[in-house]
């Protein structure tokens, strides 16, 4: 599922904990931004995609759901129904 990046990133990476410190002590949990002196900084998706390599595309990886009810489970999980449930998997573009 292309996490084995994730698993050796310590490896690759000198960490500089100065540099960990400091971002640390920026980040503010109210609106999860780094509030630095030129502004805020967020992480978003494609961050994550270009640092650690991972596919952002395609179908997600979730966990094993026993259900014959996918509107169900829908509903639990999303707060709606969606008319188009294809055993299980849903398009994206509705979410």
């Amino acid at each position: 599922a292309s996490f084995w990046h994730v698993a050796t990133i310590g490896r690759r990476c000198k960490l500089n904990p100065k540099l960990i410190s400091a971002l640390i002590e920026r980040w503010r949990l109210e609106t999860h931004t780094f509030h630095l002196s030129c502004g805020e900084c967020t992480i978003i998706l494609e961050d994550v995609q270009l640092q650690l390599g991972l596919l952002v595309d395609g179908s997600a990886l979730t966990g094993s759901v026993q259900s014959a009810d996918w509107g169900a489970v829908c509903y639990d999980l999303l707060g709606a129904i969606l008319n188009n449930i294809y055993g299980g998997q849903i398009e994206m573009g509705w979410l």
